[in-house]
């Protein structure tokens, strides 16, 4: 189990300094409602294990040692229900969808995809 530990802390500390040595201008983070996931009890001790709060703290911690502008998100902004392209606000959309296809102007794209573009234009 520690072994474990520590080969999975080693993984957030290498990810977390390859991310931020790209040198970005800024990083944005989405908050996630990790009580809501805990919650799942197919998936709370995978979601435990990968201590997601530990790795935005370093990647954090990186950012304000090099300079790097960090910005964290509210969970209910809709980064996953808007049109990056025209704006639009989908008023459902299941976690099944996975691809993201806009009521408004037609646009068609993965939803992750989509996700981050909205989070990258996030305050911008």
């Amino acid at each position: 189990m520690r072994r474990l530990f520590h080969i999975r802390n080693d993984c957030q500390e290498k990810v977390s300094t390859e991310l931020v040595r790209t040198k970005p201008s800024r990083i944005v983070m989405e908050q996630l409602n990790i009580q809501g996931m805990m919650k799942n009890r197919h998936l709370a001790r995978s979601i435990q294990q990968q201590r997601l709060y530990s790795f935005k703290k370093k990647i954090e911690h990186k950012c304000g040692k090099y300079g790097i502008q960090f910005v964290e998100v509210n969970r209910w902004h809709p980064s996953s229900k808007r049109c990056h392209s025209c704006g639009y606000v989908k008023p459902r959309l299941s976690l099944s969808e996975r691809t993201f296809v806009c009521d408004s102007c037609g646009t068609t794209m993965d939803r992750d995809l989509n996700a981050s573009i909205n989070l990258s234009q996030y305050g911008a």
